[in-house]
């Protein structure tokens, strides 16, 4: 069974960008998210994964918090992106490697709630001196 074209847009701003859904779902809970964190991972965390599940780790990564409105994600067409570049802190120090994965979660660092995972096209490379970003052009699609 599909959603609605209509009904996908309405959730993917539901989420990103708490707007609520009228007559269905609102974002007045007693202390809704301001903020969704991406994450980079070096495999898929699965379904049954979390946050942290092949997360990358090199010293100066952290996840990224990115506003939960829409000056922090633009949805249009059933699709949702960052509003703007998401820049990942400096690598340091560590062993090189490379992202294949990245997922919008809930937390800011530990076992969070993955809201929405997949692959990265073009995979993201980390070395010593690198600053992994995503682009406007990566790209969320509910359908």
């Amino acid at each position: 069974m599909s959603k609605s074209n209509t009904f996908e847009n309405d959730l993917l701003k539901l989420i990103f960008n708490g707007t609520a859904i009228a007559n269905l779902a609102d974002n007045a809970a007693s202390s809704p998210f301001t903020n969704l964190y991406l994450a980079l991972h070096t495999a898929d965390p699965g379904e049954a994964g979390s946050q942290n599940t092949s997360e990358v780790s090199y010293t100066g990564y952290a996840r990224v918090a990115v506003a939960r409105t829409s000056a922090g994600w633009t949805v249009t067409d059933n699709s949702v992106s960052p509003a703007a570049a998401v820049e990942f802190g400096e690598m340091t120090a560590g062993t090189p490697g490379t992202a294949t994965y990245v997922s919008v979660g809930t937390a800011s660092s530990g076992a969070g709630k993955i809201l929405y995972s997949g692959s990265l096209t073009p995979s993201v490379a980390y070395n010593v001196g690198v600053v992994p970003r995503l682009r406007t052009t990566s790209t969320i699609t509910e359908d």
